[in-house]
């Protein structure tokens, strides 16, 4: 498994990007974890001082295994050369971490598992210092923030939209990205038309990448905020808002057998040389999955360069909207007896590695360049904005306590199923159902 995310494995992410917009959620069972700490991981004030023996917990099986991870220790010794990094790949990095964290042996240096709630950070990882301070150098703080200080540093940030067959959609007859989510479903009934592709893959048997549909808040409208004002949402899935205009294309590409025949036989490495390869038409995945996707059209002889990638089909005064996410969080954990130098790695890995750049993904670094592979975007101006996670521990609480899993793929493959037929109900029933839910979390948990 090598990822998301999350997430996920064939981007690096088991999930789940994730990667990608992730909900914190309380670690099942974790009646471990450390107490409390107001102890620092602290940046050494000169590189040469930091030392010890370090492990780094990764879900990016793929780099560690190819020797990438290994080659970015080295060049990392350049500069802390008193510092010895090791990295455990673990394939099932959600289930396992999870799992491990009620003890006290779980790294040095880890990615925070989507299970974790943001309110329990400071139980489990080290401050790497107060708000106001590391904000004015990264982007994303407000999602690893806790009482005024940051437990966690993203590792890359991702834009949100739909990775795309250049090369198929041609073939199609369509050449302009969809303005439209109906506009969007008749391009998918050309490709299926004109083509032999499978004009959408929903990878439903892998289940994270449904998770990726919730990093549409914000777009469908152009918010910032569109995530921290679900807490005082009475109803997020109301017709016009992000999720329901979301949640209803899904269902549609379903309901209108414009997707693989059978969701329950998805493969998640298939699927990145079936894309290349012309076969799949379309995905709806974060931005780390361009690279991905292009090395996969390496490996199978063909031209990277139709791999392409097109914003979420809705506009905002006519302008695409995507919304910038973090990936996985890189904490320190409160137990490593080596914090200075698990920072260190945490800052020259952010700061100075070249893998955000290496990975085409967004930087979490203010004023780091944008990856080539976002440059249509930014020749057509889509807006790219940042998603606020400010009020994010609040929409945990109410999801959690709704029990829906925004950002776990239950709920999307129940509403694939009703889509294909194999669940009962509407789509107006199950969108009642989840906002009654949402509303009565809120009146509660959010109170």
């Amino acid at each position: 498994m090598h990822k998301k995310h999350m997430h996920r494995n064939g981007n690096g992410k088991t999930f789940a990007g994730g990667l990608l917009a992730t909900a914190m959620l309380t670690v099942a069972g974790c009646g471990g974890g450390g107490t409390p700490s107001d102890e620092a991981a602290t940046a050494p004030a000169r590189p040469g001082d930091a030392s010890g023996e370090i492990k780094v917990l990764t879900h990016r099986t793929d780099l560690v295994q190819n020797g990438t991870m290994k080659a970015y220790a080295a060049e990392f010794n350049k500069t802390h050369p008193k510092v010895k990094v090791t990295f455990e790949a673990i394939t099932d990095y959600e289930g396992e971490v999870k799992i491990r964290m009620n003890t006290d042996d779980y790294g040095d240096v880890l990615m925070i598992p989507n299970a974790v709630a943001q309110n329990d950070y400071p139980s489990f990882f080290a401050p790497l210092g107060s708000t106001s301070e590391l904000s004015k150098k990264y982007r994303f703080t407000d999602k690893s923030t806790v009482g005024g200080k940051v437990y966690g540093t993203a590792s890359v940030g991702n834009a949100n939209g739909f990775i795309y067959n250049k090369a198929v959609w041609k073939r199609a007859g369509v050449t302009d990205w969809p303005t439209t989510p109906g506009q969007f479903i008749e391009d998918l009934k050309k490709i299926k038309s004109r083509t032999d592709a499978v004009p959408f893959y929903t990878n439903f048997k892998d289940a994270w990448p449904l998770t990726q549909w919730t990093s549409v808040l914000g777009s469908v409208g152009c918010d910032a905020k569109a995530n921290d004002k679900l807490v005082d949402s009475s109803d997020p899935w109301a017709k016009g808002g992000d999720l329901n205009t979301a949640d209803t294309l899904l269902y549609d590409i379903v309901h209108d057998k414009l997707a693989e025949k059978d969701p329950t036989t998805t493969n998640w490495e298939n699927s990145k040389g079936l894309i290349a390869k012309g076969e799949i038409a379309t995905m709806q995945l974060g931005s780390w999955a361009i690279t991905q996707m292009r090395d996969a059209a390496r490996k199978a002889g063909r031209n990277p360069d139709d791999i392409g990638y097109m914003p979420y089909p809705v506009q905002s005064d006519g302008v695409f909207c995507s919304m910038l996410n973090p990936d996985y969080l890189q904490a320190v954990s409160v137990h490593s007896s080596h914090k200075q130098a698990a920072r260190a790695w945490i800052d020259w890995f952010t700061d100075a590695s070249g893998f955000t750049q290496k990975e085409g993904s967004i930087p979490t670094l203010k004023g780091g360049a944008l990856p080539s592979t976002l440059k249509p975007y930014g020749d057509a101006g889509v807006k790219l904005v940042e998603l606020s996670q400010a009020k994010s521990a609040q929409v945990n609480t109410i999801d959690n306590a709704a029990e829906i899993g925004l950002n776990k793929p239950d709920y999307r493959q129940k509403l694939v199923d009703l889509a294909r037929g194999v669940e009962r109900g509407s789509l107006d029933d199950y969108f009642s159902d989840l906002a009654e839910r949402w509303h009565e979390a809120a009146r509660t948990a959010g109170s």
